[in-house]
């Protein structure tokens, strides 16, 4: 186990705690999210647990959510108040979520938490992307307001891709940066961001966290069912596995298909069926 990077990750934890009010640490049931979990509790920082329910958990993670100690589950929800669902949501948006189009994260997984400091289990490993958008501290808000402000700071950053700001350092501008401007801001806390898949699971294995049991079914990572990122034949794996799903996607395609008709939008041959739209899905 890299003791060197678990007590730097706790030091970030540490510094760039909140004064006023608990962290809000997202928390998915994946491996990633249980060794966020178990730093903030060595680090002992004040932090609030939260589960957000997307309605496409597998079963196994929503237990295995459950079986643990103190998290928050929340079911998503629109301003109004109603419950965001993948179901209510691709109908909404009238056309399914697509590797490149990952309406779903934002509605389902992300809009937790608004104002709060977050401490998320977003590593490099992940991909390429996350390599090249996140740090330790990761700062979401108007660019060019959030971009003044840190000039002003006389903060170490980068701005990334996206347009959001990463801070580079953890020094003592940094921390009151963070502290000052988080009410008008997303602020992320990535404290396992440069950890290795083994160094994850050594860390887990070493806190005797026995993690998720799909992990033990031979799953890779932790996700949604039938998510686009996770390719078409691990989207047709999930619904070999999760008929139920499976047939709640393709009523939700009907119903979609119907509220396009009402809308105006033009028809499309590929789309005349919940059948149809779930073949050119999975790339049939």
């Amino acid at each position: 186990m890299n003791t060197i990077k678990e007590k730097r990750a706790i030091q970030y934890l540490k510094t760039f705690e909140p004064t006023n009010e608990p962290y809000y640490l997202c928390y998915s049931g994946g491996k990633d999210s249980d060794a966020i979990r178990i730093l903030a509790e060595l680090a002992g920082v004040r932090h609030d647990t939260v589960h957000n329910l997307t309605s496409v958990d597998a079963p196994e993670t929503v237990n295995y959510v459950k079986s643990q100690k103190n998290i928050i589950i929340e079911p998503p929800k629109y301003k109004d108040g109603k419950r965001i669902t993948m179901w209510n949501l691709i109908i909404k948006k009238m056309f399914p979520p697509t590797r490149t189009t990952r309406y779903c994260c934002q509605f389902l997984k992300e809009g937790g938490g608004k104002h709060r400091v977050k401490i998320t289990g977003v590593r490099w490993s992940e991909s390429r992307n996350r390599k090249a958008n996140n740090d330790v501290v990761n700062i979401i808000g108007k660019p060019k307001t959030t971009l003044k402000n840190a000039e002003k700071a006389g903060v170490n950053y980068r701005q990334n891709p996206k347009g959001s700001i990463v801070l580079n350092t953890d020094n003592d501008e940094s921390r009151r940066f963070v502290e000052n401007c988080y009410r008008t801001t997303t602020i992320m806390i990535n404290p396992i961001v440069d950890w290795t898949d083994d160094e994850v699971w050594e860390f887990l294995h070493h806190y005797g966290c026995e993690s998720n049991p799909l992990y033990h079914c031979g799953d890779k990572r932790i996700g949604c069912i039938g998510c686009p990122l996770s390719g078409a034949k691990n989207m047709q794996m999930d619904f070999k596995r999760y008929p139920r799903y499976y047939q709640a996607y393709l009523r939700t395609f009907e119903k979609m298909i119907e509220v396009r008709k009402a809308a105006g939008k033009p028809d499309s041959e590929m789309w005349n069926s919940g059948e149809a739209v779930m073949a050119w899905w999975l790339g049939l």
